[in-house]
């Protein structure tokens, strides 16, 4: 995702200036684009997961090496730019800073909450029509008894921090 300096014309309609080789896009592309991106950081997680998980080695820009199969410490550690790939790393602060665990499950739960929006918006559902699904399976949760209230609350986490919102005016 590109990163625009804002800037006003003398008749004051702004001007976005873009660094030299970036591009900008709209509509479904850049929805495919956000959700690719946060799922990858979903992916790269996921596979740290279980008996079978693996480690990562995360190099920084120093040259250190980190080797870890700990989520939280990949997020962190990570240096991610794109802006939906950032949500995630949000999601896991949030879950961290409200329970102090599950930070890599519940960016591996939005990872599939998007693989599913995907597919929704590949069959050309809109954008909004997702997003109440997915607050009303959330109500519908929250509504259930007291044992699946971490999962609930897990499942509404996700469905508040989805990289896209109800923006996009310029969808069927």
């Amino acid at each position: 995702m590109a990163t625009a300096i804002p800037a006003v014309t003398s008749s004051g309609q702004p001007v976005l200036i873009l660094k030299e080789g970036t591009s900008r896009s709209y509509g479904r592309e850049a929805m495919h684009r956000n959700i690719l991106a946060a799922r990858l950081v979903a992916e790269i997680v996921r596979t740290s997961l279980g008996p079978r998980g693996m480690d990562k080695m995360l190099v920084d820009s120093l040259g250190d090496v980190t080797i870890t199969n700990d989520g939280a410490t990949m997020l962190k550690e990570m240096d991610i730019e794109h802006p939906a790939a950032k949500m995630m790393v949000e999601i896991a602060k949030a879950q961290d800073s409200e329970v102090g665990d599950g930070t890599t499950s519940v960016v591996v739960l939005a990872g599939k909450l998007l693989e599913k929006a995907e597919e929704l918006l590949n069959k050309d559902v809109h954008p909004t029509l997702i997003v109440d699904g997915f607050k009303k399976a959330a109500e519908r949760a929250l509504g259930m008894s007291s044992l699946s209230r971490p999962l609930a609350w897990l499942l509404v986490c996700s469905c508040a921090s989805l990289p896209y919102r109800r923006t996009y005016s310029s969808l069927p």
